[in-house]
């Protein structure tokens, strides 16, 4: 029996024996040994008592799909299980700790029905699952989480790094009250910088730009931009709109769906009902803008990507200067504001309840404005249509072959 200090680059030189299997023990945790075989495999093992009984083992994983690290980690727990009186070979597979496992529970049990659900699925996926595959959740720290938001700040992402620290913080939070970790690595961990407040406003030319480019992109992305540019919605809110939320010429969305948790009506004008109209139904699907039809459109970044691309041949070459698509609500807003209409009328078009209708004012004023949200609307798109020389009934026609069913 071997007993030494391992450390990870002796454990990657340990060489196989002639024949057999060799055990090495780690010293300072009692049981944990790293079973070596003749053919080069090789194995953490936990050798425990329960009861006083007679002496087992626990195969904890195998090497380098675990490391030392995730090994001292998974000893830790099968000792406290003992400890405890438990069985820790009853207990759920390693695999079940691991921080994909256990990302994946959160999504499904805490994240499933909220109304961002997919998108913070894609931030864990994309962002964070690869810095940390095959580690066990228990085994992640301050460092490991900084060093995930330090790069993403580094790009010079900053709103979304702390984006990706916002949801590590309530996934670790949600782990701790599940029993699956003690500690969570973000609490108290400061947000990275400061959020830099945008005033991006897109001037009526760039507005006719923009609106003819997306002319030039397929479905489902260059009528659904259109569409965001005609309702002043959120991109998630027409993103994952559903048809049964098109009723009686308007939108209707729960709170489930909006921001601030509060139902939200969209009158629709002329123009976006015609636009909506114009859209195929894939068959047996619930979501107006899918290319599934089991889940909303995603690749947003790919379809902004090429929302600029057009723009810029449109624009003699020339890109927009940095915009994203939420200043679309920021130029709707100034851009009413320029036709006469009121402050309240237009806080409810976006669906604000901050501002004029915030405090004392929201608990009484109950007036919904769905009348003056409905001018509203078909007068800004009736600008929209004078910016860009079309009339208002003038639909993007689509192709018939991305017609997937019958309407």
């Amino acid at each position: 029996m071997a007993k030494r200090s391992l450390t990870v680059a002796a454990v990657a030189r340990i060489k196989p024996p002639a024949t057999g299997q060799t055990d090495y023990f780690d010293k300072g945790y009692p049981g944990l040994a790293l079973r070596v075989s003749y053919g080069g495999s090789k194995t953490w093992v936990f050798f425990y008592r329960l009861d006083g009984g007679k002496l087992r083992r626990l195969t904890l994983g195998r090497f380098p799909a675990m490391e030392l690290a995730d090994a001292r980690t998974a000893w830790q727990d099968a000792r406290k299980a003992v400890g405890k009186g438990e069985n820790p070979a009853r207990r759920k597979p390693v695999a079940a700790d691991r921080f994909a496992a256990a990302a994946d529970e959160w999504l499904k049990r805490d994240q499933v029905h909220n109304r961002s659900h997919h998108e913070v699925k894609r931030v864990i996926d994309r962002d964070v699952k690869p810095q940390w595959d095959g580690r066990l959740i228990s085994s992640i720290t301050r460092r490991d989480v900084l060093d995930v938001i330090d790069a993403i700040t580094d790009r010079g992402a900053l709103t979304y790094a702390r984006r990706v620290h916002a949801h590590l913080h309530r996934l670790f939070r949600w782990s701790v009250g599940r029993g699956i970790i003690d500690n969570n690595p973000v609490a108290d961990l400061p947000k990275p910088g400061a959020v830099v407040k945008r005033d991006r406003v897109l001037s009526d030319a760039e507005v006719a730009v923009a609106w003819k480019a997306a002319s030039q992109i397929e479905w489902p992305f260059g009528p659904l931009f259109r569409l965001l540019m005609l309702t002043g919605a959120r991109r998630e809110e027409i993103g994952a709109l559903r048809w049964s939320e098109i009723q009686g010429g308007k939108i209707e969305l729960e709170g489930i769906r909006t921001k601030n948790g509060e139902p939200h009506t969209i009158p629709l004008s002329t123009a976006a009902s015609e636009q909506i109209e114009s859209l195929p139904h894939i068959a047996k699907s619930e979501y107006v803008f899918t290319t599934t039809g089991a889940t909303p459109v995603s690749g947003w970044s790919r379809a902004k990507a090429l929302l600029d691309e057009q723009a810029a041949k449109i624009n003699d070459n020339r890109a927009l200067p940095d915009w994203r698509l939420h200043d679309l609500r920021r130029t709707i807003a100034t851009g009413m504001q320029r036709l006469g209409i009121g402050l309240p009328v237009i806080e409810a078009v976006l669906g604000h309840i901050a501002g004029s209708r915030a405090g004392i004012v929201g608990v009484y004023q109950r007036h919904t404005y769905d009348a003056e949200k409905r001018t509203a609307l078909e007068t800004w798109a009736q600008h929209l249509a004078s910016l860009v020389n079309e009339k208002r009934s003038e639909v993007i026609p689509l192709r018939r072959h991305h017609k997937a069913g019958p309407p």
